[in-house]
C-alpha cells in the first residue's frame, strides 16, 4: 500500500491582480507533494477577471 500524508491542499492566488485595482481575487485551490516540492508553488493560471493567463503563488 502506498504511504499517505505527502500530498497536501495549497491555494493559489493571483499575483497582478492587487496592482489592477479591479475587486475581487483569482484563487485557485491545487495540490502538491511537500516532499517533493517543499519551496512555495507558482503557476500559470487564468484570470476571469482580467481576462488572461497570470502567474499565481502559493498563499498560507
Amino acid at each position: 500500500m502506498a504511504k499517505k500524508g505527502n500530498r497536501i491542499q495549497v491555494i493559489l492566488e493571483c499575483t497582478e491582480h492587487k496592482a489592477s485595482g479591479k475587486p475581487g481575487t483569482s484563487r485557485y485551490i491545487s495540490t502538491k507533494n511537500k516532499k517533493n516540492t517543499p519551496d512555495r508553488l507558482e503557476l500559470k493560471k487564468f484570470n476571469p477577471i482580467l481576462k488572461k493567463m497570470t502567474v499565481h503563488k502559493e498563499i498560507k
